[in-house]
Parts: structure tokens; C-alpha cells; sequence
């Protein structure tokens, strides 16, 4: 027992202790939330088993960003062979038995598993991508800015976007896209693409308008304008949700109580309209900031090493959680439409928590073996 306690010690000193203390208050505060809504019974799908699932999640994302931290993130870039190939099986087999989500959407993006469980594999694949584009921009950083090169990193962005789209996830394609450009930008791509970049994508809105974008997804964006008009069809989530948010006024209803608004998904993409209805405004500011200083935190680590390598994982990561953020946030809101993005750590859902903690495990790599800790020693 002392041996266990001298080795949690000293983990402790090596590793960013108030990163530790943002996820795992986030995750703590998760189990609350999820416990509260199994408790008022206003979701029959969601009851005991959706916590035990999320503290096993939890616990186990919680063990692999430790497992994660302690293995130097050079080598898991150096290791690309081992774990993209993996990946990218599980990613294809979802073409083949791939299942869905609920009823009623698109996308084939998860992979049953027994006991009644199953796994996402694009969350996966996002913490691959991560360290795999930034062991290729480092690789790149004398030409980066080579047209050739250029051409090449852009594949590499492409590859995994378009195949998670071709999986019918647009909102996770979307957030592949979020994480390419952010790393690109970190990197030192000259504005010499990235003006032409955002010009072009300007130019294509309107082909990707009419022959890219379902009507589906057309809809749910004109629906935002228009929300009284669709509250009974593609609008019944948000509207629903924002009736939650706004009932629990300043200070809330409480978790733990049985008279609670009905909103589909409330445990997961729109968990954070439960924690307007049962904690009000303030509930919802303490969460808000709690995220943003985590983001600022994954800022500060980007920014404190002077290894390119690792402050490209710490900017991907960073892109990964401040973007699922602002879109959940804003879909729950009504200001943006639905897309199926969760919560970081708070939103239900293994694989997400998972990639999450992984994601942050990245991050503590950098803090422990970047070579700023190097010189301290």
C-alpha cells in the first residue's frame, strides 16, 4: 500500500494536477447529472445503467490519460504504423455492420458490442489523427510551407474527414475539418494558402449548398429562423430545449426532482439543457467557465513547450474540446442547428468520454516529457 501511495505521489508532482482537477470535476459533475435525470424518470431508456456506464467510462478514460501521460508523446508519433491501421479497421468495418445511434438517423457510425454496448470509432480515429498530423507537420516544418507539402498534409486532412461524411457523421467530419485547419494555422502555414483557402471556400458555399447538403440539413439550418413554425417537426429538440433552459430561470429547479421537461437526448447532445433546468443561469455560467478554463489551460500548455511537435497535439486537442463545446452549446440554444455533437465529459456516451480523456492524456504527455520539463530537471 505504501509502494501504491509513493507512486500516486509522485505522479502527482510529474503531472498538471489542475488539468486532473477540470476533467475530473467535469466528469464528477457528469455522473450528477446523468444520476438526476435517471432519478426523475422523465427518459425510461435512461436509468442505472446509463450512470454505471458513464463512471465506467469515466474511470477507464480517467486510467488511460494516466497510461497515456507516461508514454512520451514522440514515440506515439513514431508508433503512427500500429495504431492508424487499427483505427481505420474499425472506422471501415462501420461501413459493413456498422449500426445506428437511435432511430431515425443517418449515419452508421457505431460498432455493437456485447452486453448491450458499442463503440464509435471516429472518436477514436480524432486522437489518431491528432498525433499522426502532427508528427507529419513536424516532419514537414523545413517546407512546410512546399506547395508539394502543402498537397500532401491536406490528403492527410482529407482522408479521415471524408470518410467519417462518407459515414453519414457530418458533425464529426466537421469537427475533423475544425482540428486540421486549427493545427495547419499553428503550425505556420503562409497566408499565402490560407486566404486563396477560405476565398475558395467562400466561392463553394453554394455548390456545397445545392449538391452537397441533404434537405435534411438544409431544413435544419432554415428551421433556426423560424423556430415557432417547426417546433412540432425538425425544431421539437431545440425548442424543447430551450423551454428546459429558460424554466430553470437563475437558480434552477434542482437535480433531483421529478417535474422536469422532457428533451430528447437530454443525457447526452443536449445534456446541457438539463443543467439549465436543474441549476438555471448559474448552473449553465459555472459550466461555461469551467470549460474555458480548461481550453485556456490547453492554451497555456501549447504555448509553455517550445517543441513543435507537442505544442501542435496540445492546439488539435484544444480544437477538439473548445469546438464540441461552442456547437453543443450553441444547438441547445437554438443558434445553431444539430449536428450531433456531445459535451466534453459531461455529455453520456463511453466512447466520447473515452476520446476525451485520451485527448487529454495527449496533453499531460506534452507537459511530462516536452522539453520544457526537461530543462526544470
Amino acid at each position: 500500500m505504501k509502494k501504491l501511495f509513493k507512486i500516486i505521489l509522485t505522479y502527482i508532482k510529474q503531472t498538471d494536477i489542475y488539468l486532473w482537477f477540470l476533467c475530473l470535476g467535469l466528469s464528477a459533475f457528469s455522473l450528477l447529472l446523468i444520476s438526476g435525470i435517471a432519478y426523475s424518470g422523465v427518459m425510461p431508456e435512461v436509468g442505472l445503467r446509463k450512470v454505471l456506464v458513464q463512471c465506467a467510462a469515466s474511470g477507464l478514460g480517467a486510467l488511460t490519460a494516466v497510461f497515456m501521460s507516461k508514454i512520451d508523446y514522440h514515440t506515439m508519433g513514431r508508433l503512427w504504423k500500429i495504431h492508424v491501421p487499427a483505427v481505420y479497421f474499425l472506422v471501415l468495418l462501420t461501413f459493413i455492420i456498422g449500426t445506428q445511434r437511435m432511430e431515425g438517423v443517418d449515419d452508421k457510425a457505431w460498432l455493437s458490442l456485447p452486453f448491450g454496448l458499442s463503440i464509435q470509432p471516429a472518436e477514436l480515429l480524432k486522437i489518431s489523427f491528432i498525433i499522426t498530423f502532427a508528427y507529419h507537420l513536424f516532419r514537414s516544418r523545413e517546407r512546410l510551407n512546399a506547395p508539394q507539402n502543402v498537397l500532401l498534409l491536406c490528403i492527410h486532412g482529407a482522408i479521415p474527414t471524408l470518410l467519417v461524411h462518407l459515414q453519414g457523421d457530418d458533425g464529426t467530419a466537421l469537427v475533423f475539418a475544425i482540428i486540421f485547419v486549427c493545427m495547419m494555422f499553428a503550425a505556420g502555414l503562409s497566408w499565402k494558402y490560407i486566404v486563396p483557402a477560405f476565398l475558395a471556400l467562400g466561392a463553394a458555399l453554394p455548390l456545397v449548398w445545392t449538391q452537397v447538403m441533404s434537405n435534411d440539413q438544409k431544413m435544419r439550418i432554415l428551421a433556426l429562423f423560424q423556430p415557432d413554425k417547426y417546433r412540432q417537426g425538425i425544431m421539437y429538440q431545440q425548442y424543447n430545449a430551450k423551454l428546459a433552459i429558460g424554466s430553470g430561470k437563475v437558480w434552477g429547479k434542482g437535480i433531483f426532482t421529478p417535474d422536469h421537461k422532457y428533451v430528447p437526448e437530454m443525457h447526452n447532445d443536449f445534456i446541457f439543457s438539463f443543467i439549465g433546468e436543474s441549476l438555471g443561469f448559474v448552473g449553465c455560467l459555472a459550466v461555461v467557465v469551467v470549460i474555458i478554463l480548461l481550453c485556456i489551460k490547453l492554451l497555456l500548455c501549447a504555448g509553455e513547450t517550445q517543441d513543435l511537435q507537442g505544442k501542435l497535439i496540445c492546439v488539435g486537442v484544444f480544437a477538439m474540446i473548445a469546438f464540441q463545446s461552442i456547437i453543443n452549446i450553441g444547438m441547445c440554444l437554438s443558434l445553431l442547428p444539430v449536428i450531433g455533437i456531445t459535451l466534453p465529459f459531461l455529455s453520456s456516451g463511453g466512447t466520447s468520454v473515452l476520446a476525451s480523456y485520451m485527448g487529454i492524456g495527449l496533453v499531460l504527455s506534452v507537459y511530462m516529457h516536452g522539453d520544457k520539463n526537461l530543462f526544470s530537471q
